[in-house]
């Protein structure tokens, strides 16, 4: 061990401290103890291994990213006082300010158009667009297309149930037509296609606050401007390069994951598995 200090000491050090380190070799020990004080040997510095050069780079990064954020929340918040101005100063859109809320939420800016028994934005239990609703579509388009950020539109529906119920045509087929169906018209509007990121139809179940789940406002077009970083997130969760799959992990939810999954299916739920393999069988012998 001492034979590889020595031997990183002479190939860290200068000449002269060399020539230094030779001669406290050559003191005898008694004399070295009681000059030692006085010997002018350099400290030499230990070689940086780069964490803080790679912290240094991690904070730019980190800052960076939080000023491009505020300066997206600057802009959105300009787009909301824009369209708050259009509302207020076109005469057929004066009247509709109670169905549209524009709020600054964690997503982005989102334009929420909400129905009201003496206004529907569709037909009854239908997808056709009303024409009001189908003025508001081609008003917003250009303004979204002045803007670089992306776009998230959802459907919501009140919770009345077809007669069907789940198995026919529901409130998830029929929030997701009107969800399309608003694409379609701010697609007419002018609006850039590939501006759309996601198209959804959202559960019944998902009520606006202090509202029941059966209220007219429930009934719903949802436009979301989204935010880069909330971008960036809907990406992610969607690419299948940073997916990982759950059993190949070997963290402690994977392993309670495969304990279950042998137990997954009981008592109600295992009759209901192989009453269903049953019919799938002789549906295709």
């Amino acid at each position: 061990m001492a034979f590889f200090l020595v031997m990183w000491l002479l190939s860290t050090s200068t000449p002269q401290q060399r020539e230094q380190i030779a001669d406290y070799f050559r003191m005898p020990i008694k004399d070295n103890l009681n000059k030692s004080h006085k010997t002018n040997i350099h400290p030499i510095p230990m070689p940086e291994d780069g964490g803080d050069a790679t912290h240094t780079a991690h904070t730019s990064q980190k800052k960076e990213r939080e000023l491009a954020h505020q300066k997206d929340i600057r802009r959105l918040n300009k787009t909301r006082y824009h369209l708050q101005q259009i509302l207020k100063n076109d005469p057929r859109l004066r009247d509709l300010q109670r169905n549209m809320h524009i709020t600054l939420v964690h997503e982005g800016l989102r334009i929420e158009i909400v129905d009201s028994k003496k206004r529907p934005m569709f037909t009854t239990g239908g997808k056709e667009i009303a024409p009001y609703m189908r003025y508001i579509m081609r008003i917003i388009a250009p303004v979204l297309n002045e803007l670089p950020n992306r776009i998230s539109l959802a459907g919501h529906t009140d919770n009345q149930p077809y007669i069907n119920g789940e198995r026919g045509y529901s409130n998830w087929e029929l929030s997701a037509d009107r969800a399309n169906a608003s694409r379609r018209e701010l697609i007419e509007g002018g609006l850039m296609s590939d501006k759309i990121l996601r198209v959804i139809g959202m559960a019944n179940t998902m009520a606006t606050r202090h509202k029941h789940s059966h209220h007219a406002s429930q009934r719903r077009i949802s436009i979301v401007i989204l935010t880069q970083q909330q971008e960036e997130a809907i990406k992610k969760e969607n690419s299948e390069s940073h997916s990982e799959l759950i059993e190949n992990n070997d963290d402690p939810a994977s392993q309670l994951w495969k304990l279950a999954a042998p137990q997954a299916f009981t008592g109600k739920n295992e009759f209901q598995l192989k009453s269903n393999l049953r019919n799938f069988t002789k549906k295709n012998e």
